[in-house]
This record gives structure tokens, C-alpha cells and sequence, in this order.
């Protein structure tokens, strides 16, 4: 976490909060990618992707060594995001499970 020399005006709290409601106010993906681009450097967004990119993988139960050759994601990253999957505060599982709900509906919506 970054150190900081002062004290800044909004605490880091109501900072978070006010960035989440940020996010959640956008309409759709097109919206979404659009905010993250002015938001994240490239290397930022990149390692977000990564990030993300691994998940299905460690949900289906497939092993670090075979998710890296797949996605050329670090072994490192992957157990990183393996221990949030299973250790942390629920935000990787409830997004994964919003995301296959809206994939499914968008497939039963096509048929």
C-alpha cells in the first residue's frame, strides 16, 4: 500500500466507497471498459485482465501449470488469485457466478 507524507482530505474509506459507487453506476460493458481505460494505466488494466482471465480456469479445477500454458498468466498470479478465490472476501465468487448467470440468460434470450 502507498504511504503517504499527509493526510489526504477524503479518507480512504469514503474514497473506496465513492470509487464502488462510481462503478456501479455504469450502464454497461462498453461504459465499463471506457471508465477503466482513463482509470488504469495499461499495465494496471493488464494485470486486472490477468487476473480475471484465470478465474474460470481455478473454478473448473483445472491445475496452475496448465491455466499458465493457456493464458501465459504467472504461476505466481494464479496462486495469488486462487487464495482470494478461496480465502477472501467473496468478490471473485460473486462476480464469477453473475457472470455465468448473464451468460446464460444472454444464450436462452439468442434460442
Amino acid at each position: 500500500m502507498k504511504r503517504r507524507s499527509i493526510d489526504p482530505e477524503t479518507p480512504e474509506e469514503s474514497a473506496r466507497l465513492s470509487l464502488c459507487r462510481a462503478l456501479l453506476s455504469l450502464k454497461n460493458a462498453e461504459e465499463m471498459n471506457a471508465f477503466l481505460n482513463d482509470l488504469c494505466t495499461p499495465a494496471e488494466l493488464e494485470v486486472l485482465v490477468d487476473r480475471w482471465r484465470v478465474v474460470p480456469y481455478l473454478l473448473e479445477g483445472v491445475s496452475y501449470r496448465e491455466i499458465h500454458e493457456r493464458t501465459a498468466v504467472s504461476i505466481t498470479t494464479i496462486g495469488r488469485v486462487a487464495r482470494y478465490l478461496n480465502q477472501g472476501a467473496g468478490g471473485y465468487l460473486a462476480a464469477a457466478a453473475r457472470a455465468t448467470r448473464a451468460r446464460t440468460a444472454a444464450k436462452r434470450a439468442r434460442a
